[in-house]
């Protein structure tokens, strides 16, 4: 799933599809000698009919909770891996395409070779650093244009969807391309006719505080996600998709890897800018900008990890469905962070989904309800505080079920942890099973993390209090002490000596 640190990324290794044909003479070219024909019967290849059949599933970086890193949550939910689906009834069926791959380009083999002569070791890895710099913002800005060219224009040209729904998915993406071709233009103005760049730091000091405009796009990202997924049900919507994921042009990459990539490039300039300052001599009068320019894209990050992660927990907040008023609870209404959800089974076997905010576990149940889905709650609340959590081994809990599973192998009883929780005398207790043991120790994690918050929390809460009626005492203790010292020294008044005059209104 990513209950959904900055934020807060995966190289995908991606198997080879093709399919050899069957040759008997193939023992040649490994150095084998020839053989004769065998008469033996082989059994033929099956054609392959669909693309979509040979892609294995993409294990995309699990949105780790954003309120905590834009590398996206540990939101251990299955939708948050992509999946290439399955081919439908009404899908097109046809030959798969020879993808288009993007050549990776450096700088040595880019500009003259001849130059590199000259330069030092270390100043040839900082100049490959800034090209690198450079070289992304241009396929970053060939990315969002292919987007909006190969998926937006056409599906709103040919009504597949709406025009809002298209703003809801694709968000601000289009402000973003002039954006970056402003930043390219100037890393090339900087470059010099040979290729190299003497000084990339003031561009960096005066361009980054532009980057505040990805708060709106990341912050929509949860919403356009579920927006898209549902849309996907639509069968001219899945087509034309699957169309667009067999050509050529998308790299095997789906609309949502198209969207995602802005995400990606934000939290990878704080590591390109790193490796740019550590190629650069200390006596460089380029060092003192590039610090600089690295604590304002932290902070614009860890700025933007925080407005996301808050609108991601709205989003979620505003998706449950209360059976009834008493379910409602205070702790989900102020939390503003959502450290992490997903699927989970219990001991039945029944498919839950729950939410670890920041200050309660909730556990719901996934419903759809008039094409839309939401997240009824299933038990009550449980206060973080008061939750108990313990790790089960293998074969320890007893699974429900049928018969029939009770003589199954053990796959069944792994992966299980239990949370407890004790409230007017009654307790109640949840045996959750997730879908594998890297997934159950990310779970375990988050809890203990959430506790650890919470009693910190608590205890400086404590703490102020103790200093608040410290201070209280004190106050009180020096206004006595000045009251007895004012008795002690000034005379008692004789109220017998004092006269009233009545005074006429």
């Amino acid at each position: 799933m990513v209950a959904k640190d900055y934020p807060i990324y995966l190289l995908i290794k991606r198997a080879n599809c093709s399919v050899d044909e069957p040759n008997s003479r193939r023992g040649c070219a490994m150095g084998r000698p020839l053989e004769e024909p065998s008469t033996k019967r082989v059994k033929p290849l099956s054609r392959v009919t669909s693309l979509a059949s040979l892609i294995p599933p993409v294990k995309a970086a699990p949105l780790k909770r954003i309120g905590q890193t834009l590398q996206r949550s540990i939101s251990f939910r299955s939708d948050c891996r992509p999946e290439i689906m399955a081919p439908r009834p009404w899908g097109r069926q046809i030959a798969p395409a020879i993808t288009k791959r993007r050549d990776s380009k450096l700088w040595s083999e880019t500009f003259d070779v001849g130059l590199g002569h000259m330069l030092s070791s270390k100043e040839i890895k900082r100049q490959e650093a800034i090209f690198e710099l450079s070289q992304g913002e241009q396929d970053l800005i060939e990315d969002l244009k292919l987007a909006k060219k190969a998926y937006h224009d056409p599906m709103l040209k040919l009504s597949i969807m709406t025009e809002h729904e298209l703003n809801q998915i694709f968000g601000t993406l289009d402000s973003l391309i002039p954006l970056h071709e402003d930043f390219l233009s100037r890393l090339r103005e900087a470059r010099k006719p040979d290729g190299s760049t003497d000084h990339v730091g003031h561009i960096l000091v005066d361009w980054l505080p532009c980057l505040e405009t990805y708060n709106g796009y990341c912050s929509n990202q949860v919403a356009a996600k579920a927006l898209l997924d549902h849309k996907k049900q639509d069968h001219r919507v899945h087509d034309f998709l699957q169309r667009c994921l067999e050509s050529p042009f998308s790299r095997k990459l789906d609309l949502w890897n198209f969207l995602d990539i802005p995400r990606s490039r934000l939290v990878k300039y704080p590591l390109l800018l790193r490796e740019i300052l550590k190629h650069t001599p200390n006596d460089h009068p380029d060092r003192q900008h590039l610090d600089e320019a690295i604590n304002m894209i932290q902070s614009i990050v860890a700025d933007i990890n925080t407005q996301t992660g808050e609108s991601e927990c709205r989003y979620y907040k505003e998706r449950l469905l209360y059976l009834e008023s008493g379910q409602r609870d205070l702790l989900i209404d102020s939390s503003r962070i959502l450290s992490c959800h997903g699927d989970l089974k219990n001991n039945r076997g029944a498919k839950l989904h729950v939410f670890l905010f920041q200050d309660v576990l909730v556990i719901t149940r996934a419903i759809t309800q008039n094409e839309q889905l939401w997240y009824q709650l299933y038990r009550q609340p449980i206060p973080v505080r008061d939750l108990e959590w313990e790790d089960l081994q293998d074969g320890e809990i007893r699974v429900g079920g049928s018969i029939r599973g009770a003589f199954s192998n053990n796959e069944r009883t792994k992966n299980f942890f239990r949370v407890t929780f004790r409230s007017g005398g009654q307790l109640q207790t949840h045996c959750f099973q997730a879908s594998d043991a890297f997934n159950k120790q990310q779970w375990l994690n988050c809890i203990r993390q959430a506790k650890e918050a919470v009693g910190s929390a608590e205890s400086v809460a404590a703490q102020t209090a103790s200093q608040d009626r410290a201070t209280r005492d004190c106050s009180m203790m020096d206004t006595t002490d000045a009251s007895a010292n004012l008795t002690s020294e000034s005379p008692q008044m004789d109220l017998t000596d004092v006269t009233v005059t009545p005074v006429k209104v």
